[in-house]
């Protein structure tokens, strides 16, 4: 997707644009369902269009690992540029061929493809076969506090890579607790770095077993802590305990 793509007017922080909407499951308004329970994460998801081969393993996945987004206090919802009908007829070709028992989460209708151009997800270079544009396959990550945390693009040729949503969700949740970054490949249990707004008194208090990398030019910016205890179960802060 072009760097034209991301949701219009909205940054990292700033909070998402709410709707009502069909889905696969019921009408929601889209900050209510993010909202219930309070506390919870939000991944919103979307897709070319139904009856589509990547598409299909990509429902499928989320589908089959629905549990380890659950263990994270986080709900999935997906968007599909077609209607509720073509929606459910759809899950059961899903179901049937990625091995689904069962398929628990909504995707929601956006046949006008209203929804996909007021998030940012149509791909001016993959057409269907009318001609129309269609949705990348976005990926934006919410917080309880209803605000955009992450976003991903890809374009419409390329399925996602789930394990790679579930790492940096781990990630934003653990850095929304603690004054730590997640360094390169970093993945659940290895160590963080300490943020380099904490100073070296407030470091030794909150980190006490964290190291200092030594460096060439002796400054001392590189610390290393082990990950501190994760409380993605937990509602994140108005104000984020670092």
């Amino acid at each position: 997707c072009s760097r034209a793509l991301g949701m219009p007017g909205l940054n990292l922080g700033d909070e998402v644009p709410n709707f009502v909407a069909d889905t696969s499951m019921e009408k929601i308004d889209f900050h209510n369902w993010i909202s219930s329970p309070p506390g919870s994460w939000t991944i919103l998801f979307s897709h070319p269009a139904d009856y589509t081969p990547v598409c299909t393993t990509e429902l499928g996945t989320v589908a089959l690992i629905q549990e380890e987004f659950t263990k994270r206090n986080c709900k999935v919802i997906a968007l599909s540029c077609n209607d509720v009908g073509s929606h459910k007829g759809w899950i059961e070709d899903i179901k049937a061929t990625q091995k689904v028992a069962q398929f628990n989460y909504p995707i929601i209708a956006d046949p006008t493809r209203d929804l996909a151009i007021k998030f940012g997800m149509v791909d001016p270079d993959e057409k269907d076969s009318q001609g129309l544009a269609m949705t990348c396959r976005a990926v934006f990550i919410i917080g309880p506090d209803k605000k955009l945390k992450l976003q991903l693009l890809y374009p419409a040729s390329t399925g996602r890579n789930f394990a790679e949503v579930l790492r940096v969700l781990d990630s934003l949740q653990l850095t929304a607790y603690h004054s730590v970054a997640t360094p390169a490949d970093w993945s659940q249990g290895k160590d963080c770095m300490v943020l380099p707004t904490v100073s070296a008194a407030d470091a030794s208090a909150k980190f006490p077993n964290h190291k200092i990398v030594p460096t060439p030019s002796s400054k001392q910016y590189l610390r290393v802590t082990p990950q501190p205890g994760t409380l993605a179960s937990k509602t994140v802060p108005s104000t984020p305990l670092k």
